[in-house]
């Protein structure tokens, strides 16, 4: 799925799980855009000769609802039609490295030229501690992706933020979206961000020797150098360690030992070695920054390009499982495992009622044996396109060694659901009391990586609808 495809779905998803009561986006809006995306999903597909697929209606979808959206909300159209807080970076920072690196020669004296240029010198030593950098966080990458997910997550928000004059439930929505999206968006932003520093480093250095260039060409270099610490001989061998790639790439002349210890003393600048200093550094600077650092911005700008035609979007949530049997896919599944828990006949409804509520109303309900309390976690074998989803009664207070240590078993390498049933304490607690321990429940399934709702079985939500 292409960035743009996936930017509009989710953008829709989180303003419809925010708008629950349907104050922006009414029913009557939700199932004409979901009507006509799968027209146009089912067309696009016969020309193409190919089967509709979930991914194609969920794009045509958004599309939709996104363009009612702006047409309801002017202010709306910043955010649909949004973009990565990278786009201004990525020419901006190149183009003031290229600027910069001109000036750094500037900073020194004029009239002379330093053999031992601390600025050009800066530059090597500050791409070889990068490129160090950059090969032991190869190693690790776990630590790499949690180093730099930050940076990513923050830049990733630059385009995404809420307008105002919005509705509450629509400025919520997009609140949402902008957290989830920088979240899913991290690695290509990872990417991007590579693509932009590389391009900058190549550009700093290569301003760097446009200067030397230029200025040379107004202005006759007196070349030296001096030193507290080193001597001759050192300097001789720090120049030959230093420009021996470029002296064996093009054949350019180096310095001999005489030549520096002749130029320790300024005024021996009229030996005239002003144009082999500058053709030594730049070679150097090309083979040492320019050319890797455009390999590696390359590298990056193919891995955002692929990332952007690839976005990874797990269609497995509830939301787009609910939306499958809209788009003329197979009607969803939910695997309810219950804790220390007895589902009756009673009960057992209600949970055909949640799965409708989450997954469509083609949903069906597969209730799995209940776990006893203080068992392990069951192995479950792997089901495609089922949603997981464990069933606790929040009468019970959560607990780390029990309750945490059971959705921790079992959410490994899954997205985990968990149901949490306020039916038993619904009659028995007023509202303050009960809104106490459903946070209590929620703020503990957060906190272990699983994703609650609340949910009443002996009162679900379609019941209400029927009794209203």
């Amino acid at each position: 799925m292409k960035e743009e495809a996936a930017r509009a779905i989710m953008l829709v998803k989180a303003i419809e799980e925010a708008d629950q009561q349907k104050e922006v986006l009414t029913d009557d809006d939700r199932k004409y855009a979901s009507r006509t995306a799968r027209e146009l999903a089912h067309w696009q597909a016969a020309e193409a000769r190919s089967a509709s697929t979930l991914p194609d209606f969920l794009q045509q979808r958004a599309e939709q609802l996104l363009k009612r959206l702006v047409a309801r909300h002017k202010a709306f159209g910043a955010v649909a039609h949004g973009h990565s807080g990278l786009w201004g970076a990525s020419w901006l920072l190149p183009v003031l490295a290229l600027v910069i690196g001109a000036l750094s020669e500037r900073f020194a004296d004029r009239t002379h030229v330093d053999l031992l240029s601390l600025p050009l010198l800066g530059i090597i030593a500050w791409n070889a501690l990068a490129y160090a950098a950059l090969a032991v966080l190869a190693l690790l990458p776990g630590r790499r992706s949690g180093l730099r997910r930050g940076l990513a997550n923050r830049m990733g928000l630059g385009g995404s933020h809420v307008p105002r004059r919005l509705p509450h439930v629509l400025a919520a929505g997009v609140l949402q979206f902008t957290v989830e999206w920088a979240r899913l968006s991290s690695r290509l932003n990872l990417a991007r961000i590579a693509r932009i520093l590389h391009f900058s480093a190549a550009a700093f250095a290569a301003g760097a020797v446009l200067s030397l260039y230029v200025r040379g060409i107004v202005e006759r270099y007196a070349t030296g150098w001096e030193s507290t610490f080193l001597d001759a001989g050192q300097v001789h061998q720090l120049l030959s360690l230093l420009f021996a790639p470029a002296v064996a790439v093009f054949g350019l002349q180096g310095f001999t030992l005489a030549e520096v210890a002749g130029l320790q003393d300024w005024a021996d600048a009229r030996l005239g070695n002003g144009a082999r200093w500058v053709h030594l550094y730049a070679a150097s600077l090309l083979l040492y920054v320019v050319l890797p650092r455009l390999v590696l911005g390359a590298l990056a700008t193919l891995r955002a390009a692929w990332l952007r035609r690839h976005f990874p979007l797990d269609l497995e949530q509830p939301y787009f499982q609910q939306l499958s049997a809209a788009a003329g896919g197979e009607p969803g599944l939910l695997r309810v495992l219950p804790y220390s828990l007895t589902v009756d006949e009673a009960r057992s409804k209600g949970l055909d009622a949640v799965a409708q509520d989450m997954l469509g109303e083609q949903a069906r309900v597969r209730l799995l044996p209940p776990a006893a309390y203080g068992s392990e976690a069951p192995a479950l074998e792997a089901a495609g396109g089922a949603t997981t989803a464990v069933l606790f009664g929040i009468a019970a207070t959560p607990e780390q060694e029990n309750h945490g240590a059971f959705l921790a078993a079992l959410g490994k390498g899954r997205r985990l659901v968990v149901l949490l049933d306020q039916s038993a304490l619904a009659a028995r607690l007023d509202a303050a009391r009960l809104r106490e321990r459903v946070e209590l429940w929620r703020e503990f399934c957060i906190l272990h990586g699983a994703e609650p709702k609340v949910v009443d079985l002996l009162a679900p939500p379609t019941a209400k609808e029927h009794q209203a």
